[in-house]
Order: C-alpha cells, then sequence, then structure tokens
C-alpha cells in the first residue's frame, strides 16, 4: 500500500487543486488494497470507534468478531461508518463507507466468508461473522506539500 495514495491521487478526476473526490471505484480500490479500518457505532448517547481489520467481497465490507461490546452495540444500533485512510510522501487519502451491520446467520454465508482471506490480528477466537452493506460510499485524496504562506 505505500503507494496506493498517489496511484489514487494520479489517477484522480482533477489534480490541479490540494483536494479531489474520489469516484466509488476509486474508493473501492482503496477499500480492496487494505486491511485495517475503523468502525463508528453508537452505543447509547455516545459514539464508539473500533478498530477492526477486513477484507471486502461482493461490494460488502466482512470482518469477524467475538461477543463483547462491539457485537452488541451493532446488534442495537446497525448503522455505522467505517473509514479507512493512507498516506505517502506525496499524497494522503480518507474513504467513508457508510452503511448498515448485519451479523451473518445462514451456515452457507458464513461457509462462503470463511473462505475469504481474513484472520484475525490477535490469537483470540472469532467466530462471528459481520457484514456492512453499504448505502454511500465517498472519499478524497490530498495532494501534500508545504503549507503556503499566509502573510503573504
Amino acid at each position: 500500500m505505500t503507494d496506493l495514495p498517489t496511484r489514487l491521487w494520479d489517477n484522480a478526476t482533477t489534480t490541479d487543486a490540494p483536494v479531489a473526490v474520489l469516484s466509488e471505484a476509486a474508493c473501492w480500490r482503496a477499500l480492496e488494497a487494505t486491511t485495517l479500518g475503523r468502525m463508528a457505532v453508537a452505543i447509547g448517547d455516545d459514539v464508539e470507534l473500533f478498530p477492526v481489520n477486513y477484507t471486502t467481497a461482493d461490494g460488502r465490507i466482512l470482518f469477524r468478531t467475538a461477543p463483547g461490546s462491539k457485537l452488541l452495540a451493532l446488534t442495537a444500533h446497525p448503522s455505522v461508518a467505517f473509514e479507512i485512510d493512507g498516506a505517502d510522501d506525496a499524497a494522503a487519502f480518507s474513504v467513508v463507507v457508510k452503511g448498515r451491520a448485519e451479523r451473518l446467520e445462514q451456515q452457507q454465508e458464513i461457509d462462503a466468508a470463511d473462505l475469504l482471506p481474513l484472520a484475525p490480528w490477535v490469537p483470540t477466537l472469532k467466530f462471528r461473522w459481520v457484514r456492512i452493506v453499504p448505502t454511500e460510499v465517498s472519499g478524497r485524496v490530498f495532494r501534500r506539500a508545504p503549507e503556503p504562506d499566509r502573510y503573504l
């Protein structure tokens, strides 16, 4: 992923401004090229942010989890926001996916998910699969350069 931000910048529709909007296809290329994101979910009157390693399949984001606060929050409040970002020396990017989290319940879906290239980063058992079904995918890429002189 070391040159992904620059590749996204080089393929942006407008590269003469310091910020460019990514197409949905470019957002998915970034999502498919990375494995660590952050998921925001409402818990009561608060919002929690969870780091998750993930994979993508069929226009969905999938991750594994164990029973606990994350799974409980998703069950009570399935509307989530998921974000990835990255940077290199020339560019940076951010992709945000808004959608609905669904626990995989059908054995056929679980069996298919178990074939995906995803393993926990920490040595814990994570038997619960969750998919995020996107309702909105957006992203931006930023040209990295020194700040302009503000006192000209």
